[in-house]
């Protein structure tokens, strides 16, 4: 849930003003899968000309959204400054999609395989000598259906290194997941 953190200058934030901005604010939620817990600093001027100036700074782990806005009427500035934050949030998601496109995901699937095959041969001596695989924390959670590039968006989004979704293209459960080289990788189930 984003909250809203609203500061007036030369201005009384009225309740009105605030139920706008709260309002207009959550509607980012929608891009999110579970809605980050954060908050959106809220910064509204009114300068002698009687025209105002709107600012919505959210900081997230991997990405802030920011934007401001300056008009005669406040609500739509709001409205503006939504469109922006929204803008910037589909520019990101294809920064993402560029990203994946450029990979060749055969070839990390592969080197993941291999990868995970030589850590569980050597991880078999270590599991004999120590007793620490233990389940710390269990959770559940609704699988929502996606595309891979809105997965790693989502990832991202949340700052996690995986990401598990119903892939609707195939229908079945895929994970997407940072690569230690920064990229990203694809495991699909069948």
């Amino acid at each position: 849930m984003i909250r809203c953190e609203i500061r007036g200058e030369n201005i009384e934030v009225t309740d009105a003003i605030r139920s706008h901005i709260e309002e207009k604010i959550s509607k980012l939620e929608r891009y999110f899968t579970n809605a980050p817990n954060t908050h959106a600093h809220v910064n509204i001027k009114t300068y002698n000309n009687s025209q105002g100036k709107v600012e919505v700074t959210i900081p997230m782990k991997n990405l802030t959204l920011r934007a401001e806005e300056k008009h005669d009427d406040l609500y739509a500035a709001v409205d503006l400054i939504v469109g922006k934050l929204e803008r910037q949030i589909r520019k990101y998601k294809t920064k993402i999609n560029r990203k994946l496109k450029e990979k060749n995901p055969e070839q990390e699937f592969f080197a993941k395989l291999e990868m995970d095959a030589n850590h569980e041969f050597r991880g078999e001596e270590d599991d004999e000598n120590t007793n620490e695989n233990y389940i710390v924390r269990s959770k559940k959670f609704q699988l929502k259906p996606m595309d891979s590039e809105e997965a790693v968006l989502q990832m991202n989004m949340l700052g996690h290194d995986f990401f598990v979704f119903n892939d609707r293209e195939t229908e079945g459960t895929s994970i997407v997941y940072k690569r230690k080289d920064g990229k990203y990788g694809l495991i699909e189930t069948n």
